[in-house]
């Protein structure tokens, strides 16, 4: 699925609405990090940017692995995720936040691999799943990466939220919805 910018920025400014809930299906290329020649943000990297105006940066997708699909995207006023199927963890095997604000409360701070970003872990269950969070905070908000993988191979999946989830500054964001809608349309702050 290819979308235009503009129109598509165009509706999404009339969905961002306070208090509106919008659950999407979708495909990895709306939540890419860089789409088109130009290596602007996708537009559904621009609704995450508007659900917490103070974060300073936004998550989105860099790869995507083979067995992996983009499962759904919901977006309120004050928050945002999607998440991530695994042909072998099952659905919803990585659900991906932007908050405000996150709770670290027993989660230990390691070296982040992330300029700019604290990184904290949290591993809540090794068996038979393992279910644990990985938690990056930031000027104005944090992203948190929450895993239940049913799988046995662990060390794919975790690698992936290392490589595959990628963000981007807010500033970028708010260029590109500008140069995109000829300065109709701006994201908030």
């Amino acid at each position: 699925m290819r979308v235009r910018p503009g129109p598509v920025l165009a509706a999404l400014a009339l969905l961002l609405l306070p208090g509106c809930v919008r659950p999407v299906l979708l495909d990895s290329e709306v939540l890419a990090c860089r789409e088109g020649d130009e290596g602007t943000p996708a537009n559904g990297v621009v609704l995450l940017a508007q659900s917490v105006p103070s974060a300073a940066w936004v998550p989105c997708l860099e790869t995507i692995p083979l067995g992996w699909d983009v499962s759904g995207l919901e977006v309120t006023d004050e928050e945002a995720h999607f998440w991530l199927d695994s042909d072998r963890d099952g659905a919803r095997a990585v659900e991906i936040r932007l908050d405000e604000g996150c709770d670290t409360t027993g989660a230990t701070r390691i070296p982040s691999d992330r300029e700019a970003m604290q990184r904290w872990e949290r591993v809540t269950q090794v068996f038979p799943q393992y279910v644990g969070t990985r938690i990056y905070v930031f000027d104005g908000g944090c992203i948190s990466m929450l895993f239940r993988l049913a799988g046995e191979n662990r060390a794919e999946p975790l690698g992936f939220a290392t490589q595959g989830i990628g963000a981007v500054p807010r500033d970028a964001v708010r260029a590109a919805v500008h140069e995109q809608t000829d300065g109709r349309l701006e994201l908030g702050s």
